[in-house]
């Protein structure tokens, strides 16, 4: 299982790796199409009734569809990840490209169980001519 992260500010032209304690956020993993909503809401009543929590009234079934985007990939701890994404940056502005969207991560390493060194994401940022 893929878990993926939305990363963004609500002015994107304020966005910094620096501040990431400012960035708002969406985890997400994908299901197959085959999931309904029933399938869906069915499966939160199961948790809600094993392991009750506050936060499954955030959770969410939604399509999404991020458009034309560049990514890279980073191999190391996430604290790490500055000079990954100015790299992106700086090659989609050189293309003649915008940045547009949300700041994508796919997380393909466990983190609980992989040394942070070890670790790669997939650093994804949605673009536009």
């Amino acid at each position: 299982m893929l878990v993926e992260g939305l990363w963004w500010v609500e002015d994107m032209r304020e966005f910094s790796v620096d501040r990431k304690g400012d960035w708002l956020w969406t985890m997400m993993i994908m299901l197959p199409d085959i999931v309904t909503l029933e399938h869906f809401l069915e499966a939160l009543k199961q948790v809600e009734r094993k392991k009750p929590s506050p936060a499954l009234n955030k959770i969410r079934l939604q399509r999404f569809t991020e458009g034309l985007a560049a990514q890279i990939m980073h191999i190391g701890s996430y604290a790490a990840e500055k000079p990954t994404v100015e790299k992106i940056h700086t090659f989609i502005h050189e293309q003649g490209y915008s940045l547009t969207g949300k700041h994508h991560e796919i997380y393909l390493g466990d983190p609980r169980k992989s040394a942070p060194e070890k670790l790669k994401t997939v650093v994804r940022q949605p673009c536009k001519k």
